[in-house]
């Protein structure tokens, strides 16, 4: 029996590279939630001799999450000093003796994941996050070094013991890096070889290489390519070798000098006791590493199932191994083992310390292989405990983590000689309770309202009881059966029977030798015993008296009843605490005063102990119960809730109190004193419990997942904390994790303590059907959170700041779950959001009587009178008085209570009261429950208040009443706009018509043809009107696709068409072209293709324009108009004189045959692609095209429109040659150079020329023979556009600064001075030369001589074609007439001018500016007047117009009718030559040419001209 205190720890957090360590001396230390404990080893434990050699020392407490990292540092005269890393964020250096915090950094951005001190730098301290930054701190400096070596998430990391700047980094991915971190973190090898998370590093104990003999030849086979690039002159020259443990399965030995593995080790698939495992299914695994120090050819690794493996590296090829504990049997741990680490003691032992997912602590001895001891811990809450009766020392522990744990507190060998249960438990133990007299029989509940029996002596699964409690179990108790309603005879029943109390209020009676039958309510015999008619109040805590003839029930009220066996009769209340009845102790009846057996405690969601003293209501035996008001005793010092009481079964009247101030508090009841009170709790108390052997020992349990043991002699504090000290107090608390904002629960439930016996902050438990309760979050995480719903697999991750584990459990009889290591902060984010859900779902509804509510809210004595009234108007047999019915008018509330009458009263009272504050569905609702439908439907009409619900019910009213409420329903949702819904309604009583009539006016148009549509004949008028209407809105609106669908659904299809084709871009016009095709509107087809061709011809796009007027036989001689365009575009585009040049085009795939005639081109090119080889179609294209007039073209014509309609006209022409239809060929090639000329386009008329007439126009006289066709007029006007244009080129040829040889002139070079050029020069008139070629240069140049070839002289000759006085006289009377209109225009604009002047002369001064640039334009043409003095009167300009109508009028038509090249043009063109190149142009000629421009040369233009070559 152990005199000195003792602790049931924490679990050591999961999932962490290095959370545990131990240095020299015996002292070892371990991560557990947000703290540090620590544990003394071996002879410096001050244990009793024989026991176990180890003692919880005490904790490092200080982080506010999860502590992921705890090194110590492994320096002599250091050992006090070590190092944690928290998901806090912080790095906090402390030193063990004082366990006070020597310095922190916060230097991590993210959750710190790796930590370790330097074992050859004193202090240097080492740290790894999950985004892979790295920081070195040094201690004694304060200073630090950021490394961002890869951007992955570091697993763990290990500094190497022979090297003090070299370090190694596992990453999640399986990548090990050896980094150097003198060099800025430079990377020394990157080792690649396993394929999952690294979860340890281990550096060989001895440097160099040559410690173990490992197989060369072997290992060449393993990996031929090094993993990392060995730096020249590294400091790792002398190699060293390298372990790395990793998720894979595989343990691989690294050397450092070469890079590369050198041994790759598989873990065994371990036969274990209770079946094996299937090698197929991918096990949960941590594979953790220890390199014994000096025993380098040893390795230790933990295996799949929690098994310890020694590894012999002598002969690494055999994969040797030895099995820790092999011979004992359940020494190994059970789970995923995470930690090892060295320990060697005072005493010179060499121990390996390990901890696991089991949640033990085992230590071993490295000699033996065998387990020394076991620490066990807790992962969860310690809810309950409780000491058996019968074995005595035997504590059971019930904890949140899903376990029931039996500590024989009295083994003399071994302090912690704990047993655990799992099976069938599934959910948090939070009651148990032993059997009083049946050895090894233990009751629990759980928090899922579970009640079950274990044999704790057996291993077989407990005896579940098949009637569960709705909430949670409070409390447990055994005690003598009453009789249940059930039948059965007395016989077999036993003489204790298990009671349960349930979040729910209710206590069951379970039969413990038929747990498979109901289980038997009290509350019914309690009612039938004591014939109470009202409401029994809600139980939460039972307890029997020693004897089993009293039971005590706590309520919520705070009331505790006292029950008599054998039938329960209620004897008598307990009116004391006003808040929930947490806890009730009986004392026991061994002791020195045997009426202390009397005395109950109690304990409630106050602070105060209540003591009373039953004796006298007992022996008394009252025949009606007896209500107690006053206390025998009153316990005060508690500053929390109390959740437990214990008398101490050594002493009489001495009590044991648990309370939430974090306090346990020892009592002198009897003096109402306090003796001690026990502050080592960083949480709330909520279990406790007295040795049943040592007096001065005391066991208790708290939300910080410990059990500690105690002794009250070592206590410095008599009294629970007050002021300062409970402030300090309660700082210690908050320094945990902090729990969730906690969802309310219902009065029903036991508030708060009992509540919480679900709400704490410990990880949730998950439901497995056959294996132990683990985590389903990890230890660290407060109790709130596990509240939160269970995170599927998927779902992790998202949140999860640490490896999920999602793969089936490590033993056969394990179930797959989830595992998260994360932040309380990461869970909390969500709550919010739970939160808000939960309060909209909570949301209270409007109250339908809020009248009568608030009148049963009033003063107690207006309550009070109400009753009176009422049970006089209930109970007076005879008509009531008048008073008592004026007092029920008052009292309209009391209709409930009374008759029919009285309550159509209150409804209309109420009614009204919802009409006046603006809720008429109450109003209706109210009225329907009077059953008045029509009076509702009627008043709801007339106010515009009609609802769904009520139309709804409106059928209950009459077919009649339906219709009108639908119809009047319909007109309210107008007036609301909701137009839709009123058809809805009105179609529903047949008014279809109406229904879309409705929604047509409101612009519905989708909804009324849906409607019309499915409920109307299809050949019914509305429905095309409705096509018809919609289309026209959406046409104006420019929705073209939609409105044409509306035409086609209402059969006008060429409307549809037409809309299609008003956007006007190439897609829409094809679309139109071809639903017009489809639907025999051939005429419109033909001319929106025709469109989409034009369209494509403005992006040069030949290919999709032929491909659109293919749509269409009609559109073939279009398609050969398009094919001559492109011809000729691309003829232009090669001689590089097309404006167009730079546009890339698509061109079609036609044969080219450059060097054939243009025209043959054309044909060839019309045969082939359009099969146009016979007159007849030519002649079929020519009527399709002749029909097709544009027109005339002018300077601003586009260049692209130009060129296509000089091509239908060329096309014409071209299929008047193919048919001989030589007269229509001219005028078709006339045509084409007349759009060319009066465009200005010399360039394209001279094209035209050369394609079309490249021999001249001999060939067109020679067919057409006749000379007086009616043709030959076009003929002549042919062949002099033709001249004119050879005589241009001629002149142009001659015009140039040095002439060159051509087909008209040679040229030969002669001397002659500047002087003499300047002379001849002189002779042509400025403005028909290039001004610089005037300036005369005072130097000697080469005169060219230019000689007329046999080309030039007959083109020379031809020109006299062009001396037509008929055409000279016309165009002169055209001339005249256009500047008597251009004078007149002039005359008009200087009117205005003037007249404007006027009406500005007092005007703003800002016009002037514009006056002046108006007086500044005008003022050449007033200078020409001045100088001519030539007033021109309105008459004269009237005569000459008259006169030169006249003159026109006499010319014959055939003249008129066909343009003629300007003649005096021609003239002045000649003379110039003539006055130029003497010789040139013949005497006669030129005499004609002068006459011509002295007869016809009146305007002022060609005078001036004139005038000047004559001088």
């Amino acid at each position: 029996m152990g005199q000195e205190p003792r602790t049931l720890p924490p679990s050591p957090n999961w999932y962490c590279s290095r959370c545990s360590d131990a240095v020299p001396g015996g002292l070892f230390g371990f991560a557990a939630r947000t703290s540090v404990f620590l544990v003394r080893v071996g002879p410096g434990a001050d244990v009793i001799p024989g026991t176990s050699p180890f003692r919880v020392i005490g904790e490092l407490v200080g982080h506010t999450e999860r502590v992921s990292g705890f090194t110590f540092c492994h320096h002599p005269g250091q050992y006090n000093l070590c190092a944690t890393s928290s998901d806090d964020g912080t790095v906090k250096i402390w030193d063990v003796e004082t366990k006070t915090v020597v310095t922190e950094h916060a230097l991590h951005q993210h959750t710190i994941s790796a930590l370790h001190w330097s074992p050859l730098v004193k202090d240097l301290l080492v740290s790894g996050d999950e985004k892979g930054v790295v920081f070195c701190y040094w201690l004694n400096r304060n200073d630090s070094q950021h490394l961002f070596i890869e951007p992955r998430t570091i697993f763990c990391l290990t500094c190497s013991p022979h090297h003090e700047d070299l370090v190694a980094i596992g990453y999640k991915d399986g990548i090990v890096v050896i980094i150097d971190i003198s060099k800025k973190g430079e990377v020394i090898h990157r080792l690649r070889g396993h394929d999952d998370e690294i979860h340890s590093i281990a550096w060989c104990p001895l440097p160099g290489e040559d410690c173990l003999f490992i197989n060369q030849e072997e290992n060449s086979e393993e990996l031929e390519i090094p993993n990392g690039k060995v730096i020249a002159q590294t400091p790792v020259k002398k190699g060293c070798y390298l372990a790395t443990g990793s998720k894979d399965q595989t343990i691989r030995i690294w050397s450092c000098s070469r890079g590369r593995v050198v041994t790759t080790l598989k873990l065994p698939f371990l036969k274990r006791r209770g079946g094996g495992i299937d090698p197929t299914v991918k096990e949960r695994l941590w594979l953790t590493l220890h390199w014994p120090k000096g025993q380098p050819t040893q390795l230790v690794s933990s295996c799949f199932g929690g098994e310890l493996l020694l590894w012999d590296l002598t002969q690494s090829w055999r994969r040797k191994y030895t099995l820790f504990s092999a011979s004992s049997e359940g020494q190994n741990h059970s789970r995923i083992v995470f930690n090892l680490c060295p320990l060697q003691t005072e005493d010179d032992k060499q121990l390996l310390l390990s901890t696991s997912m089991d949640r033990d602590v085992k230590c071993w001895d490295m000699a033996t292989l065998e387990c020394c001891w076991t620490l066990p811990s807790l992962g969860g809450f310690a809810y309950s405990l409780a000491f058996s009766p019968v074995d005595t020392g035997c504590l059971a522990i019930g904890a949140g983590d899903g376990m029931i744990r039996i500590w024989n507190t009295f083994s003399i060998k071994n302090n912690y000689d704990v047993k655990i249960f799992w099976q069938g438990v599934k959910s948090k133990v939070t009651a148990l309770c032993w059997h009083p007299t049946k050895e090894g029989c233990l009751a629990f509940g759980t928090d899922d309202g579970k009640v079950g029996l274990y044999d704790t002596y057996s291993n077989k699964p407990p005896q579940i009881s098949s009637t569960y409690h709705k909430k949670t179990v409070y409390s447990l108790a055994w005690g003598p059966p009453v009789p249940s309603m059930a039948p059965g005879g007395e016989g077999d029943r036993p003489s204790l029977t298990l009671y349960s109390c349930g979040g729910e209020g209710i206590v069951l009676q379970h039969n413990p030798w038929k747990l498979s039958g109901e289980a038997f309510d009290i509350n019914k015999l309690i009612r039938d015993t004591n014939s109470i008619k009202y409401k029994l109040p809600v139980h939460t805590e039972i307890s029997w008296k020693a004897d089993g003839k009293i039971m005590a029930l706590g309520n919520e009220d705070g009331s505790i009843e006292i029950f008599k066996v054998p039938n329960l009769k209620l004897i008598c209340t307990i009116q004391q605490h006003h808040k929930l009845v947490n806890t009730i102790s009986w004392h026991h009846e061994y002791g020195s005063q045997p009426e202390l057996s009397y005395l109950i405690a109690s304990g409630s969601n106050n602070a105060v102990i209540y003591v009373h003293n039953l004796q006298t209501v007992i022996e008394s035996n009252p025949e009606t119960p007896v209500t107690i008001t006053e206390p025998y005793r009153t316990l005060s010092g508690h500053t929390a809730k109390i959740t437990s009481l214990a008398w101490s079964p050594h002493h009489d009247g001495r009590l044991i109190s648990a309370s939430y101030d974090g306090t346990a508090q020892v009592w002198d009841t009897l003096q109402e004193e306090p003796l001690c009170n026990f502050r080592g709790h960083r949480g709330r108390l909520l279990c406790i419990a007295w040795s049943p052997l040592d007096p001065d020992c005391i066991y208790s349990g708290a939300d910080d997942f410990c059990v500690y043991k105690w002794l009250t002699s070592m206590q410095e504090h008599s009294r629970p904390p007050q002021g300062k000290k409970n402030i300090e107090l309660e700082k210690k608390r908050l320094s945990q994790p902090k729990p969730k904002p906690k969802k309310k629960k219902k009065p029903i439930l036991r508030v708060p303590v009992k509540q919480e016996l679900c709400d704490g902050n410990e990880e949730e438990s998950v439901k497995e059907s056959s294996g132990p309760v683990e985590n389903g979050v990890s230890d660290q995480e407060t109790e709130e959170e596990a509240r939160e719903p269970e995170l599927p697999c998927g779902v992790t991750s998202a949140v999860s700041k640490e490896p999920v584990i999602c793969t089936p459990a490590s033993l056969g009889f394990e179930k797959s779950r989830v595992t998260i290591n994360n932040k309380v902060t990461l869970l909390k984010k969500e709550a919010p959001k739970e939160k808000s859900e939960a309060l909209i779902k909570k949301r209270k509804a409007r109250s339908m009587l809020p009248l009568s509510t608030s009148l049963d809210h009033r003063s107690k004595e207006e309550l009070h009178q109400d009753c009176l009234v009422l049970a006089t108007a209930k109970h007076s047999r005879a008509e009531p008085k008048e008073d008592v019915s004026a007092d029920l008018e008052e009292r309209l509330h009391l209709g409930l209570f009374t008759d029919r009458a009285t309550l159509y009263r209150m409804i209309e009272v109420e009614g009204k009261g919802h009409l006046e504050n603006g809720h008429p569905e109450l109003f209706h609702q109210l009225m329907l429950w009077k059953g008045d439908l029509k009076g509702v439907l009627q008043t709801a009409a007339e106010r515009g208040e009609l609802t769904d619900n009520l139309v709804a019910m409106a059928p209950v009213a009459g077919y009649h009443v339906w219709v009108w409420a639908v119809e009047a329903f319909a007109k309210q949702l107008c007036f609301q706009d909701q137009y839709v819904k009123a058809a809805s309604h009105l179609l529903s009583i047949h008014k279809v018509y109406e229904a879309v009539e409705l929604l047509k006016s409101n612009h519905f148009y989708r909804e009324a043809i849906a409607i019309a549509k499915a409920r109307l004949r299809p050949e019914d008028p509305i429905l095309k009107d409705l096509y018809l209407s919609w289309g026209a809105i959406l046409e104006k609106d420019g929705h073209y696709a939609l409105a044409a669908k509306c035409y086609l659904g209402a059969t006008s299809a060429y409307d549809a068409a037409k809309v299609l084709a008003k956007k006007g871009d190439v897609a829409s016009l094809r679309t139109a072209a071809e639903l017009a095709s489809i639907v025999g509107e051939n005429e419109l087809s033909a001319t929106l293709a025709l469109r989409c061709a034009q369209e494509l011809l403005l992006a040069r796009n030949w290919v999709g324009a032929q491909e659109a007027l293919q749509l269409h036989e009609s559109l073939k001689g279009q398609r050969l108009v398009f094919c001559l365009l492109e011809l000729l575009s691309k003829h232009l585009e090669e001689k590089q004189l097309s404006e167009g040049k730079s546009f890339s085009s698509s061109y079609n795939a036609w044969p080219a045959g450059s060097e054939r005639p243009f025209v043959e081109r054309v044909t060839a090119v019309w045969k082939s692609a359009f099969s146009l080889d016979s007159p007849e179609q030519s002649q079929a294209a020519f009527q399709q095209l002749q029909d097709i007039k544009y027109p005339s073209a002018t300077s601003n014509t586009p260049s692209k429109q130009l060129l296509l309609h000089i091509c239908h006209d060329l096309t014409l022409a071209v299929l008047s040659q193919q048919v001989a239809s030589w007269d229509a060929a001219v005028e078709g090639l006339l045509r084409a150079v007349i759009r060319s000329y009066n465009s200005g386009n010399f360039t394209i008329m001279q094209e035209v020329h050369s394609a079309f007439l490249p021999e001249g126009c001999d060939h067109l006289r020679d067919k057409l023979g006749d000379h007086q066709s009616p043709t030959t007029p076009a003929f002549k006007s042919l062949e002099a556009f033709f001249i004119y244009g050879r005589l241009y080129e001629f002149w142009w040829s001659l015009s140039g600064p040095c002439p060159e040889s051509s087909v008209w002139v040679r040229a030969a070079h002669r001397r002659t001075t500047s002087v003499e050029q300047s002379q001849q020069l002189d002779k042509v008139s400025p403005e028909e030369t290039d001004p610089k070629a005037s300036q005369p240069e005072p130097s000697r140049t080469l005169e060219l001589d230019v000689r007329l070839t046999e080309e030039g002289k007959q083109m020379l000759n031809a020109c006299k074609e062009l001396f037509s006085e008929e055409h000279a006289g016309l165009q002169n009377a055209q001339r005249t007439i256009a500047e008597v209109q251009e004078t007149l225009a002039e005359m008009i604009r200087l009117h205005q001018k003037s007249q404007l002047c006027k009406s500005t002369a007092n005007g703003p001064d800002k016009n002037e500016p514009e006056q002046e640039a108006e007086q500044s334009l005008s003022s050449p043409q007033n200078q020409c007047k001045e100088e001519k003095n030539e007033p021109v009167s309105l008459p004269e300009l009237t005569k000459r117009i008259t006169e030169a109508n006249e003159r026109i009028a006499k010319f014959p038509e055939s003249i008129k009718t066909w343009p003629f090249p300007d003649v005096l043009e021609c003239c002045l063109i000649l003379l110039h030559i003539g006055s130029q190149y003497s010789g040139f142009v013949t005497q006669e000629m030129q005499q004609q040419a002068q006459e011509l421009l002295q007869k016809y040369g009146s305007t002022k233009v060609y005078k001036r001209h004139y005038e000047t070559l004559c001088t």
